[in-house]
């Protein structure tokens, strides 16, 4: 076997059009119909996958004949062809790394890709650290706090930041991980020769982090702190504590939330512009269950269409998006919706509210996945309602914001709501109950809390769970206790109910 020079003169030029900035010369529905043409062409899995649902490829011309396509997925897709024939040529070697995803809808699922596949992902980190965090001009450390190893958050992070750096941003990137001990040894080392930091991970981590460093005199609003987040909703008032406890005064411009999957890396992210949109939502409930279909509030982020291409399917999200297993009407299962750039901004204006300047992309708005819920005398209970009660002042301080929903039946068929919370490292050292945890005053104060924000947020719950069941079973576990909270796992909020 002889290096592949042609692979080679490939990256070179996606590496050329980075450096460039040169976007993408034809418009998002026409990449989307090439790439699905070069799909069809070079990849043994999708010609089957096509055969099998009698597409004939060379048929599919126009947008509508590519809106009736097959939609992927990991059990029609992933699942039913082996990994190399989803790749080109059916070629697994001519991707350089793989991923693996978290497993939260089932068995992990391995993604391999290139570095021309990271260089997509590298132009949305670009905008959020040239636009927002004005890169280009301040020393900027990045301390990647997303787990390392196989999972898709921290190598492919520290790829595409140090891409940034290579292009000319002065970019210092040190990747501790989520290892909280190496991220508060490192930052008083770094941070004081840097004009900025920023700290990238999953929101109930840095916050985490951040807390810890208050504790061990980490001066945050010494260092110009920005915070880059992905993988959960979270409230606008849990921005808010977070921007408070290291010193942000400009949330807007100095945070920005990452819509990733293991799947396709980077698929959107906040930029000031989505930011003031989403807090304008969060002040108008009414106005957002109006345009989002939903109570909750969603991430909101806004996307490029030449890269990602988003569709709707039954309230869920579908892409089409190059990478090393190139996926083609991708059902990703996350709950939200499209709204275009023009369109949201007039709703907005009409409604008394001028959003400020930002990139004229269209917005794409997520719930998470449904798999993420529990159902509770047939009300919906949803992680961000649970987490607005843990984010209340009265018990904040208490808990990390990790927690895991369940609904218990007894020996007598009874249903339960137990939510199982994670301690604050501060309270862990107290007498806890037979299960590990706590059961005392502390636990009381959250169960009414959560009991509040359920009541306050939740119509169904309110409506649907008898009152003297709308109380939840509250057990507060030890920090990082190894069955609910280990380390080094995607977070899952929920369980499988099961009786006890």
């Amino acid at each position: 076997m002889v290096v592949d020079r042609v692979r080679a003169r490939g990256v070179r030029s996606a590496f050329d059009a980075f450096f460039d900035s040169v976007p993408p010369p034809t418009s998002p529905e026409q990449a989307a119909l090439d790439l699905f043409q070069e799909t069809a062409a070079t990849v043994p899995a999708y010609r089957a996958f096509l055969a099998a649902h009698g597409v004939d490829p060379h048929r599919v011309r126009t947008m509508a004949d590519f809106h009736h396509l097959p939609l992927m997925d990991k059990e029609t897709y992933h699942h039913a062809y082996p990994l190399p024939e989803r790749c080109r040529d059916g070629r697994l070697e001519w991707c350089d790394l793989v991923a693996v995803s978290s497993g939260s809808s089932g068995a992990p699922t391995v993604w391999p890709r290139s570095v021309a596949d990271e260089l997509s992902v590298a132009r949305r980190f670009e905008q959020v650290f040239a636009h927002s965090f004005g890169a280009a001009g301040r020393s900027t450390l990045a301390v990647v706090c997303f787990p390392l190893g196989t999972w898709v958050g921290g190598l492919f992070t520290t790829a595409c930041v140090r891409h940034l750096a290579a292009k000319g941003y002065p970019i210092t990137t040190v990747a501790p991980g989520n290892n909280k001990a190496e991220i508060l040894r490192v930052l008083p080392e770094l941070a004081p020769h840097f004009q900025q930091v920023v700290l990238l991970g999953y929101p109930p981590f840095l916050k985490t982090v951040i807390d810890a460093g208050t504790a061990e005199g980490i001066p945050w609003s010494d260092y110009a702190i920005k915070l880059v987040f992905a993988g959960e909703v979270f409230s606008e008032r849990w921005r808010d504590i977070i921007a408070e406890r290291v010193g942000i005064a400009d949330p807007l411009h100095d945070t920005a939330s990452l819509y990733g999957t293991a799947d396709a890396g980077v698929l959107g992210t906040e930029t000031p512009q989505s930011i003031a949109i989403r807090r304008f939502f969060a002040d108008h409930p009414d106005l957002a269950r109006d345009v989002f279909g939903d109570a909750r509030l969603p991430t909101l982020v806004q996307y490029d269409p030449r890269s990602r291409y988003f569709e709707t399917h039954d309230g869920t999200l579908l892409f089409t998006a190059d990478g090393g297993v190139p996926l083609i009407r991708y059902h990703i299962a996350d709950q939200g919706g499209v709204i275009g750039h023009r369109e949201l901004l007039d709703l907005c204006a009409k409604h008394g509210f001028a959003a400020p300047a930002g990139p004229e992309l269209p917005f794409v708005y997520v719930f998470g996945r449904s798999l993420f819920t529990v159902s509770f005398f047939g009300a919906n209970i949803f992680p961000e309602h649970v987490a607005a009660g843990l984010e209340d002042p009265s018990v904040s301080d208490r808990v990390t914001g990790k927690f895991v929903i369940e609904v218990l039946e007894d020996a007598d068929a009874d249903h339960r709501l137990r939510i199982t919370a994670e301690l604050a490292p501060a309270r862990d050292g107290d007498d806890g109950d037979e299960d590990g945890g706590r059961d005392d005053g502390d636990s009381a104060a959250v169960a009414a809390s959560i009991h509040g924000a359920l009541l306050r947020l939740n119509s169904e719950f309110a409506n649907y769970v008898p009152v003297e069941r709308q109380l939840p079973e509250v057990h507060l576990r030890p920090f990082e206790d190894p069955e609910y909270f280990p380390q080094g796992v995607k977070h899952r909020y929920t369980r499988t109910p099961t009786a006890d």
